[in-house]
């Protein structure tokens, strides 16, 4: 089954991104989750279905979360994940010699 899906950016937090159904906007997302997001700045449109991949997120589980919830939340990567895609130099840049 196809969803039309808006996903938001976070104005408090880098990479954090709000899925929601394009028919509903933001009326099934709950007032505290709103307030801990900030300003939800209109990224762009998608159609999910579950033959699409995502980049981050278990497609099964956004539309999971779309029909059981309304919204799904895409967390930003933890900050370990930053690093590792450093090169080795620059992780070392800093060490006593």
């Amino acid at each position: 089954m196809k969803r039309i899906c808006s996903i938001y950016r976070s104005s408090k937090k880098n990479e954090m991104y709000l899925y929601v159904l394009k028919s509903d906007a933001l009326k099934r997302v709950p007032e505290p989750l709103m307030a801990a997001f900030g300003k939800a700045i209109h990224a762009f449109d998608l159609v999910l279905s579950p033959e699409r991949e995502l980049s981050r997120e278990d497609i099964n589980k956004v539309l999971e979360n779309l029909d059981t919830q309304g919204y799904h939340l895409q967390m930003p990567p933890a900050e370990d994940e930053y690093i590792e895609h450093l090169p080795e130099e620059l992780l070392r840049r800093n060490d006593p010699i």
